[in-house]
């Protein structure tokens, strides 16, 4: 849709002077920088190009098409398909060429930033790794920077360049130091600098890259008054808004990543109404329906996940999963079995006995695995152990039909999909009274969850503690359960801090359960007072950390009446 210069979106105030006369191309350029900074490519491609049409000789535009073409942090090269890539990379390469032809009366910091992105795109056609042109990129940035340190967009534009040579792997999770390879160190050096400047704490770029720094470092809440600073900055640029969430969901301010994903999905269907689905943005816009998907389920808000379920559904049409160019499937369709985790956490046994099957399991083939998987939990813990076992068979048979090639973010769907199926084998075998396996069977699915590629949110959407606590909890293993909700909440370090979830009402619930039922009364009160405040935002009745334990505490503060017995497993404990 075509909009006039005074009916377009609420972009904030960042700009950046370009050599131009033209103000209606230096507006469109801003534009277009904003949104690039916003990882909206395609519209500030679009943005771009109209200010060439203002100012057919604006170098600066034709560097931004370049730029906006290429990697980012989230679509790095190994990301792109064979189609996309020869095509992105051919425009690249010739938009790039046309601003270096165009250079000649550019300022130094303009010409560096054309000159260096001439390394990111040396050629017009893909070699089999188009990551060895990074480094390459990575020298010409420094370069420019290390000539022009107090500009921040030159800062935000070279941190982005460092990150991108090991995106989403910064960080060691275990160790906290830097990742083999990584430029996490000097990342967070040269942002630390731009921020100490004069307006860059106001600067969308800087903003964006050191929340994704810090997000996988172990102090993530260093980064939190930037993520403030960004808040409500762009306000119409729905990823921008949604942002600081990475950052809420890790120090386990659940509300905030509702409300702030609220702002964003806002955002996004303000542009939806304008540009449609069929973009590759329409990933952006499922990423914030997911990701409030999430926050509602650590609070415990089954309506706010089910309504945004609903949402997610809607923004992703059919038509646009056949797209081929990139195939969408590949990216979005991994996103549409949300409303079965969603019922498992709230323990919606027969909504999840009720639901369809999709009528292509071919196109929905993870949709169709997680139904699988959903139900044969549903009929486990409703006691029908001989029809959880002939869907588990389903579940499997339909999770080897999914793709290498179909992705949730950073994780393969058939990763994600090990971690449904070693849950599940625990869930069976525990309904069977063997407790050995299936615990055995869900500390497996623990070290699968934990080996997950680093996410926000996570491709596995309850955390596998929560049922391991709860059904050792229920079998009278009160101090392994204790260690577990401890492990969860973050309350000692044998977990990384990426994998800790604070304050979420499951767990405080679970541990105060322990701390009571142990006799640590001084304990139990101060994880009860911060339970009785995370419960007051449920919506339901948390009486376990997870559906799966049929037994619960009559009770705050009193013993569980105990569930199926394990055998000897349980006994004199």
């Amino acid at each position: 849709m075509t909009v006039s210069a005074d009916d377009y979106y609420d972009l904030g105030s960042h700009s950046r002077p370009v050599t131009t006369d033209s103000e209606a191309a230096q507006l469109w350029f801003d534009r277009g920088l904003v949104w690039s900074y916003g990882f909206n490519h395609e519209e500030a491609v679009v943005c771009f190009e109209r200010a060439l049409e203002h100012d057919p000789d604006l170098a600066m535009a034709h560097w931004g098409i370049a730029y906006s073409l290429g990697p980012n942090y989230n679509k790095p090269w190994q990301d792109f398909d064979p189609v996309d890539l020869a095509t992105s990379l051919e425009r690249a390469f010739a938009a790039v060429n046309r601003a270096a032809a165009g250079a000649g009366g550019l300022t130094s910091a303009e010409r560096g930033l054309i000159e260096a992105l001439r390394h990111r795109y040396p050629q017009a056609e893909a070699v089999e790794d188009c990551s060895i042109w990074n480094s390459g990129y990575v020298e010409a940035m420094r370069g420019v920077h290390e000539a022009h340190r107090d500009d921040l967009d030159v800062a935000a534009l070279f941190a982005d360049a460092l990150m991108n040579v090991t995106p989403w792997e910064l960080w060691d999770q275990r160790t906290g130091e830097p990742a083999p390879g990584s430029h996490a160190v000097e990342a967070r050096a040269v942002l630390d600098h731009a921020l100490s400047l004069a307006g860059g704490r106001e600067h969308p770029g800087v903003l964006h890259m050191y929340i994704h720094l810090m997000e996988m470092s172990a102090v993530p809440e260093q980064a939190l008054p930037y993520a403030d600073a960004l808040r409500d900055l762009v306000p119409d640029s729905g990823h921008l808004q949604h942002m600081p969430t990475h950052l809420d969901v890790l120090c386990g301010d659940y509300e905030r990543v509702i409300s702030s994903n609220s702002r964003a999905i806002e955002a996004d269907e303000k542009y939806a109404a304008r540009a449609g689905a069929m973009n590759f943005y329409t990933l952006y816009r499922c990423h914030d329906y997911h990701f409030r998907i999430y926050g509602a389920m650590f609070l415990g808000q089954r309506a706010v996940a089910l309504e945004t379920c609903e949402r997610l559904e809607r923004a992703v049409p059919e038509v646009l999963l056949r797209e081929e160019v990139p195939p969408m499937a590949d990216w979005l369709e991994g996103f549409l079995p949300m409303r079965m985790h969603v019922l498992i956490r709230f323990g919606e046994w027969q909504s999840i006995l009720d639901a369809e099957l999709p009528r292509d399991p071919e196109l929905y083939c993870v949709t169709t695995a997680m139904m699988h998987y959903a139900k044969a939990v549903a009929y486990a813990a409703t006691g029908q152990v001989d029809a959880a076992a002939a869907e588990r068979k389903l579940f499997t048979a339909a999770a080897a039909r999914v793709p290498e090639s179909r992705m949730l973010f950073n994780n393969t769907c058939r990763d994600i999909l090990a971690v449904a199926a070693a849950m599940l084998e625990g869930e069976l075998e525990y309904r069977r009274g063997d407790c050995d396996r299936a615990f055995a069977a869900l500390r497996r699915s623990i070290d699968l969850d934990d080996g997950l590629p680093y996410d926000e949110p996570w491709g596995w959407m309850q955390p596998t503690r929560h049922a391991y606590g709860a059904l050792l909890l229920e079998q009278g293993r009160v101090e392994e359960a204790a260690a577990v909700y401890r492990a969860d909440l973050g309350l000692d370090d044998t977990v990384p801090r990426s994998h800790q979830h604070p304050g979420n009402v499951w767990s405080l619930h679970g541990y105060h359960e322990c701390l009571t039922r142990l006799g640590r009364t001084g304990e139990a009160a101060i994880i009860g007072q911060q339970l009785r405040l995370a419960s007051a935002r449920s919506d339901v009745t948390i009486s376990a950390s997870c559906f799966c334990r049929l037994s619960v505490a009559d009770a705050p503060g009193e013993a569980s009446s105990e569930g199926p017995c394990c055998g000897a497993e349980a006994d004199g404990l």
